[in-house]
């Protein structure tokens, strides 16, 4: 078993950049794949970022070139840079590891 606890969200415009923390409860060097979820009222929840153990990453165009997801395995953690926000970037991130453990989740809010 494995905790996730996301921190880093807030409030920022549009333009602007945050980094967000995903610590876990143990080592995730025996998981694969890490990465972060978003989640926003009226939207479908979107996979904005994953990397392999081997640091392998993927994103969708929605975020690709902007977004920039990685793990310290000696510091039991993740990360997701975000830059040049942009309003529709406004959702709820998740951090997940193996697609099996789900953090609590953190508030990005981007104003216009």
């Amino acid at each position: 078993q494995v905790q996730l606890v996301e921190s880093g969200g807030g409030l920022v415009q549009a333009g602007g950049s945050l980094r967000l923390s995903c610590v876990a409860s143990r080592s995730i060097f025996d998981i694969n794949v890490m990465g972060w979820y978003r989640q926003a009222p009226g939207k479908q929840r979107e996979l904005v970022a994953t990397i392999t153990r081997s640091g392998s990453t993927n994103y969708p165009d929605s975020v690709k070139g902007r977004f920039t997801i990685s793990r310290d395995n000696a510091k039991n953690t993740v990360y997701l840079q975000m830059n040049s926000l942009k309003p529709e970037d406004t959702a709820v991130y998740y951090c997940i590891g193996g697609f099996l453990y789900w953090g609590q989740g953190t508030q990005v809010t981007v104003s216009s």
